[in-house]
């Protein structure tokens, strides 16, 4: 089975306008209610992908409530911790047309007690061996700024596979608890080694690094790019990334993190996880929403010619 975690889930508020005009009145071309959080975009894909997994993380308030419908109603499993203050935050996400301009207003959410971080560490301490457990996305105000350590510690020879989409000291404190990935972009690669990265190259020797310091797989991707998986086989796979207009940055990252381990679970295969990964997260990228199995399918025998 696989888990995925959002610490601090939200109601993504999608508004697309052909120009901001600050201080005056505004009118959208459209707009879309998506529910997300990095670990929901991971279950999200998975399903897209037919592969199970469980959500678990925290939801407060009638916001909180919707989500969690919302993501049932799409297969997806819930196991959610309610809060009993605040609610679920709603994250504005404005697009302009004319000029191609992103811009994100991103609430602090609800605030999460030392209780309910008990109750989401005694259910990851019920996990059992072979499963997979995904972190995925910034940790909160109120939660402790080493909660990705403490969970990894607490599952410790448990065989649990953990894979963690993190940066800087997020991700390096992980790697001595040896995760099965770590999925880094070649930006965060760089400012944890203090370089800039430009080819392929540059980002194998960083992957590479990465795997000594504890990771049993690193993905860094690099956009149009492509990424490099520096595996648990010893090998280093290499990626190109399928032709198309990036319209959408968010989620796919998440959607490639969900690619490689769908891809991986039903295939045992680094290369074809790779493949899977790319195909995903290039999905993501080249629409206006999550991956879709159409899209998934064109661009995996894209790259896999």
């Amino acid at each position: 089975m696989i888990y995925t975690v959002t610490f601090n889930p939200a109601v993504d508020y999608v508004l697309r306008l052909d120009n901001l005009a600050g201080g005056g009145v505004n009118r959208t071309s459209s707009e879309d209610i998506c529910w997300g959080g990095k670990g929901i975009n991971v279950s999200t894909v998975l399903k897209m992908l037919d592969t199970q997994s469980t959500a678990l993380g925290f939801t407060a308030g009638f916001t909180g409530l919707a989500l969690e419908d919302a993501v049932r109603n799409t297969g997806i499993d819930c196991d959610f911790i309610r809060l009993e203050k605040g609610f679920t935050r709603i994250c504005v996400k404005l697009f302009e047309t004319a000029t191609s301009k992103e811009t994100e207003i991103n609430p602090n959410g609800p605030e999460i007690d030392g209780n309910a971080i008990d109750k989401l560490l005694d259910k990851i301490g019920r996990l059992s061996s072979g499963d997979y457990l995904v972190l995925a996305g910034s940790v909160p105000k109120s939660v402790p700024a080493d909660i990705y350590e403490i969970i990894c510690k607490k599952l410790k020879n448990s065989g649990v596979l953990v894979a963690a989409d993190a940066s800087g000291e997020l991700l390096t404190k992980l790697l001595k608890y040896k995760p099965f990935l770590v999925k880094p972009n070649h930006h965060e690669v760089g400012e944890i080694f203090g370089c800039e990265i430009f080819n392929a190259d540059q980002a194998e020797a960083c992957a590479l690094r990465l795997r000594v310091m504890g990771a049993e797989n690193v993905i860094v991707s690099m956009a149009e790019m492509g990424a490099v998986l520096a595996a648990a086989d010893s090998n280093v796979y290499r990626i190109g990334s399928p032709k198309g207009t990036a319209v959408n940055s968010v989620g796919a990252g998440d959607s490639m993190l969900a690619g490689f381990l769908a891809g991986y679970i039903n295939t045992g295969s680094y290369e074809t996880a790779l493949r899977w990964g790319t195909a995903a997260g290039s999905a993501t990228a080249f629409s206006k929403g999550l991956a879709d199995r159409a899209s998934f399918d064109r661009l995996l025998k894209e790259i896999s010619q």
